[in-house]
């Protein structure tokens, strides 16, 4: 015979409370980043006990691992595919997501101090963080090679800059927009440089500041 008070639960309500589980994580890591926040933070957020979010993630690495991947599925949720297009759509996605994450402090926060602390030895995060940016310069770097390959611009040599400069300048626009929200305008303040940056590609002119050093 069963002991029915130890049958396990049902999927969607073990689904529900990893979902549960992980948003927590997200204010907590977001609030006091991976090292400062601990399980029974998040434990304690969401009811449970240590041992009960280790039931469900084995350790805090997994559970940080869960977050990120969260946080990058949330990015493509609505896209064909759920994988971010390619050519002049990919910069649009990006426009469309800088204007999303203005709704949505607490995962851009989380984010924010995560791949600041990423770059510390030992961090758990490190690979995720270095496989990230390497693979959106990649796509970055192609969807600007089609948009010119489209528009006949010649030799564009700048691209591999171009790509990682958008990439720097949403993630630093999103740390003075959480520091000051009343400041930045996020989507606005993303949208302009993302278009700036496209067009000193697409349409490159003489250096304004000069020479560099």
């Amino acid at each position: 015979m069963v002991d029915s008070r130890r049958q396990p639960r049902s999927r969607p309500e073990t689904l529900v409370r990893r979902r549960e589980i992980i948003s927590a994580a997200v204010d907590i890591f977001g609030a006091k980043g991976f090292s400062g926040g601990t399980l029974q933070d998040i434990a304690d957020q969401v009811g449970m006990t240590h041992a009960g979010i280790l039931h469900h993630f084995g350790s805090k690495e997994a559970l940080l691992l869960e977050v990120l991947t969260h946080r990058d599925e949330t990015d493509v949720a609505g896209l064909e595919g759920q994988h971010i297009p390619g050519g002049i759509e990919l910069f649009r996605h990006l426009v469309r997501t800088a204007f999303a994450n203005a709704r949505r402090a607490g995962i851009v926060q989380a984010f924010a101090v995560l791949s600041a602390e990423s770059v510390t030895d030992g961090h758990p995060g490190r690979d995720y963080f270095q496989e990230r940016y390497r693979n959106l310069r990649v796509e970055v770097t192609a969807a600007f090679e089609a948009v010119c390959a489209e528009r006949g611009v010649v030799d564009p040599t700048s691209v591999a800059d171009a790509a990682a400069s958008i990439l720097a300048v949403m993630d630093g626009l999103q740390v003075q927009w959480l520091l000051d929200p009343t400041a930045v305008d996020l989507g606005r303040a993303s949208e302009f440089a993302i278009e700036a940056i496209m067009g000193a590609v697409l349409q490159p002119r003489a250096s304004v500041i000069g020479e560099s050093a």
